[in-house]
């Protein structure tokens, strides 16, 4: 048997995520670290290692895909592989990113009210009030918690998604942070 490792368990951190931001939105904040340590380590050298060992949400997708068989295990089609496929999505992903970051922008200066809404698959919007209940955070704080919320359960939706009609991991093969993270380590290693 593997011997297991503190990294190991990672998972859980994207199940509590998921479920803390589900009881009160401001834990989407801690959200953020999904997006800057896969960035610092491929900037400080360690090239993939996040998406190799420590993304919790690859490691969810592998247990339920792998462990508990709810996956078809099938190839991903190769138009997901393609650097067209990726490099638009990841376009895409930053053009959702900076409409979230807007719509905060115009909660802070006020041209806008808080909308206590989840946007699911950047579609449905989903009611989200119950999750909202501190009242001594500028409004503006919020405003970003229920947007980075959106994406994270976005991502996490179409992860599944990919693990169940592909491999457990296929989500990975087009994951913004995994293509950000791969052109970093691109410009690294030609800068050498």
């Amino acid at each position: 048997m593997k011997q297991k490792y503190w990294y190991d368990y990672l998972w859980i951190a994207s199940v509590a995520y998921l479920l803390l931001g589900f009881f009160n939105i401001l834990f989407a904040w801690l959200g953020l670290l999904c997006f800057f340590i896969p960035l610092l380590l491929a900037i400080f050298g360690k090239d993939k290692l996040y998406c190799n060992r420590y993304c919790g949400r690859g490691q969810l997708f592998s247990l339920l895909g792998g462990r508990f068989g709810l996956s078809r295990k099938r190839d991903v089609p190769y138009f997901l592989k393609t650097k067209a496929f990726r490099y638009g999505f990841l376009i895409f992903f930053f053009i959702m990113f900076f409409q979230m970051l807007w719509n905060t922008y115009l909660v802070f200066s006020g041209a806008q009210d808080l909308r206590q809404v989840v946007t699911l698959l950047w579609t449905f919007r989903l009611p989200w009030q119950w999750a909202y209940q501190v009242e001594t955070v500028p409004l503006w704080v919020s405003q970003f918690a229920f947007g980075f919320y959106s994406v994270m359960l976005t991502s996490t939706v179409l992860g599944i998604l990919t693990m169940v009609l592909f491999k457990p991991r296929s989500w990975c093969v087009y994951c913004p942070m995994g293509t950000m993270t791969q052109l970093i380590c691109q410009v690294k290693h030609q800068e050498k």
